[in-house]
């Protein structure tokens, strides 16, 4: 992504980063999740890419624009790394105690 291309506005520029940040995160996920389950789950991927999940590491708006920058300033590998090492086991935690209910 071009740092010029985004707004100058801080809200506006966080909102075009966490629009990226959206699509890496779900990339993130549906891979993950057919990589670990070996076929599609849409429940369990908006589970994890809710607003509700996210709010657990923050407003959900700044952990997407998070993940778009990581995205922005080192790559794919760099964003796919962060949702997996630390949104993900969180989320398997809460799966645990969703289950037990």
């Amino acid at each position: 992504m071009n740092h010029s291309a985004l707004p100058d506005d801080p809200r506006e520029r966080e909102k075009a980063e966490a629009w990226i940040g959206d699509a890496v995160l779900a990339l993130a996920t549906r891979n993950w999740i057919l990589r670990e389950h070996g076929k599609t789950d849409g429940a369990m991927q908006a589970r994890m890419t809710s607003n509700q999940f996210l709010t657990a590491f923050g407003n959900p708006t700044s952990v997407e624009a998070r993940i778009g920058r990581i995205y922005r300033d080192e790559g794919l590998a760099a964003a796919v790394a962060l949702v997996e090492q630390e949104m993900i086991p969180l989320f398997l935690k809460q799966e645990r105690n969703r289950k037990r209910l």
